[in-house]
């Protein structure tokens, strides 16, 4: 069984969502899912506009079957195929270029804990750290893929030095949320470091006092909430 509509429009509600939260400018990113073939990834077609305004057609199945010769796979498809084959415990992969967290890394500002009930996933993942793949490099071979996947771990997201960020999750949802989270976190660090030198962390005994308020608080809810925001700015699929 292949790719179906529903997932199409998954990914391609995706794509839109960190486009028009500023992740992902132009045409440059992609967001893939795991299939039973093989993978889903949005491609490019000789209309391309842009993620801002991926459709449901942009939407791809890469497998033993040939693809569309109207579309092109992304150049930088071993990010998702090289990951995908090294985490069996995850089936979606976003690749975008997120200002903030590049400029933070560039400036040498770490990824950490800084904040606490404002953004608890968040905190989380800085607090088990962020990797950072040190090469700015288009990662558009297997050699590099299986590089960078190395760099990834078992983490949730990887910083690409001068180039963008990778996220996992085990839904399209999570990956997607987890990208907006860590970017919103980067960004308050980096205009926090602005104004001064950023020495505070949350203590750990108030990490371990903050709840895992669940899947669906987490990235359902905010799933939900990006899709609204498309849907105010008249940017939503059309039905």
């Amino acid at each position: 069984m292949g790719l179906d509509n529903p997932q199409r429009r998954l990914l391609a509600e995706a794509c839109r969502i960190l486009a028009h939260a500023g992740l992902a400018e132009d045409i440059l990113g992609h967001v893939s899912l795991r299939t039973s073939e093989g993978l889903a990834v949005r491609c490019r077609g000789s209309s391309e506009s842009g993620l801002l305004f991926t459709t449901e057609k942009d939407i791809h199945e890469i497998s033993s079957t040939p693809l569309d010769p109207a579309y092109n796979a992304p150049n930088e498809l071993p990010i998702h195929s090289e990951v995908l084959r090294s985490r069996p415990d995850i089936n979606s992969v976003v690749h975008v270029h997120a200002p903030y967290l590049v400029a933070a890394d560039l400036a040498n500002i770490v990824i950490r804990p800084v904040v606490g009930a404002f953004n608890i996933p968040a905190m989380r993942m800085a607090a088990d750290s962020i990797p950072v793949y040190g090469r700015s490099v288009l990662v558009n071979s297997a050699e590099l893929g299986q590089e960078m996947a190395a760099a990834l771990g078992n983490a949730p997201a990887l910083i690409l030095r001068g180039h963008g960020i990778v996220t996992v999750g085990s839904t399209v949802q999570e990956a997607v949320v987890r990208a907006l989270n860590i970017e919103r976190l980067a960004k308050l660090l980096v205009r926090a470091s602005a104004l001064g030198t950023v020495s505070y962390e949350v203590p750990r005994e108030d990490q371990e006092l903050m709840p895992d308020l669940g899947g669906t608080f987490n990235d359902t809810f905010v799933w939900q909430h990006q899709l609204a925001r498309l849907r105010h700015a008249g940017l939503q699929l059309s039905a």
